[in-house]
């Protein structure tokens, strides 16, 4: 456990390190490329918030750990959601923020962010943002 002196940030930045470490896991990565877990969790999470509304934006992220609510919200303009984006277009968006060597493809990185978020995110909820965005980007939530 991180030893911040603050239990609330020990606490977000444990679940933080946990879901980093759920997606190097899955891709056979080890601990120092971190940034690329990191980067892989940004994308992902930036091209769904801001296929969303604002309202469904918000309500995802209130059941987000701490850091990663903050990730979410990094760089947000409300103004310009929900950005009416088709699943290609989805994916070329992660694929170009994650700007690192794509090891699978695009999918595969998407499903095993979603995934390594999916513990934090309520059965409800996650009905709410499939039903949210088109049925062809659906298909690629876990």
């Amino acid at each position: 456990m991180a030893q911040t002196g603050l239990a609330t940030f020990d606490t977000t930045l444990d679940k933080t390190n946990h879901v980093l470490k759920e997606i190097e896991t899955a891709f056979g990565w080890p601990k120092e490329r971190r940034n690329q877990s990191y980067a892989a969790l940004r994308a992902v999470l930036h091209a769904l918030r801001d296929r969303m509304t604002v309202d469904e934006t918000a309500q995802l992220s209130a059941q987000l750990p701490m850091l990663i609510r903050g990730i979410y919200f990094e760089g947000w303009d409300p103004t310009h959601v929900p950005m009416k984006v088709d699943r290609d277009e989805f994916l070329a968006r992660v694929e170009k923020e994650y700007a690192h060597d794509m090891e699978g493809d695009v999918v595969q990185l998407t499903q095993t962010v979603l995934q390594a978020l999916r513990a934090h995110v309520s059965d409800g909820e996650w009905d709410d943002i499939r039903s949210a965005v088109p049925k062809k980007l659906a298909s690629v939530l876990p």
